[in-house]
């Protein structure tokens, strides 16, 4: 599969908060790859068909933490967790609800991490 390039945080991504988020996301998929060496097909494939906003309401909603979320808190990288991307940037926080961002925290604090406040 084809990893999208990232486009960065240019004049038109910062018009569009969820253009910019969803380079936020694939770029953790990168990260998580070369930084952690976990390949998150799944997250990926999320990506590509429902964008990075779906996809995170999606891992943030689920009832239980997603199989990825696992393979990065095995490997010691909470930080690179959608939970740890909406609840540390006060940038993306507009575009979830305070449901989802404390879900996002407890979830993180379950697991020993504790987010950077904003």
């Amino acid at each position: 599969m084809l990893e999208p390039k990232s486009e960065g945080v240019g004049k038109a991504t910062m018009a569009n908060p969820s253009a910019a988020f969803d380079s936020a996301m694939f770029d953790i998929y990168r990260r998580a790859k070369s930084e952690a060496g976990y390949t998150a097909n799944i997250f990926l494939q999320m990506l590509t068909a429902n964008g990075g906003l779906a996809t995170a309401k999606t891992l943030i909603n689920a009832a239980k933490p997603s199989d990825g979320y696992t393979a990065l808190y095995e490997r010691g990288r909470l930080d690179l967790t959608v939970e740890a991307v909406v609840t540390e940037s006060q940038r993306w926080r507009a575009l979830f609800t305070e449901q989802e961002l404390d879900r996002a925290q407890q979830r993180l604090k379950a697991y020993g991490y504790t987010p950077r406040t904003p």
